[in-house]
């Protein structure tokens, strides 16, 4: 299948809804690490760095579970259904390292 196909996958599988989630909490990740980084610039005390940092951590990983939950409810199954079998082999590959 073509670029252009697997673009419209990515659209379909996605809804606006999905997508507008993800981003957002990826905002507030990326807002979380630059008041960190203002810790770190202020000289805050080292645990409550660890602390923050232990925070955006989580909040990354859930961005993750979230992203892969979809990844395998629809764009694997997708994949399998219509017999890609390259895609099926980078879409396991994506799961390897994401798991690592």
């Amino acid at each position: 299948m073509g670029h252009s196909a697997k673009h419209s996958h990515y659209r379909h599988v996605h809804s606006e809804d999905e997508q507008k989630a993800v981003l957002n909490r990826m905002s507030r990740a990326i807002g979380h690490l630059e008041s960190i980084k203002r810790m770190i610039e202020d000289d805050r005390d080292c645990s409550e760095v660890l602390t923050q940092l232990s925070a955006v951590r989580s909040a990354i990983t859930n961005i993750s579970k979230i992203i892969m939950r979809h990844h395998m409810e629809h764009c694997i199954v997708d994949a399998v259904q219509n017999d890609e079998l390259e895609r099926v082999e980078d879409l396991k590959k994506a799961i390897e390292r994401f798991i690592k």
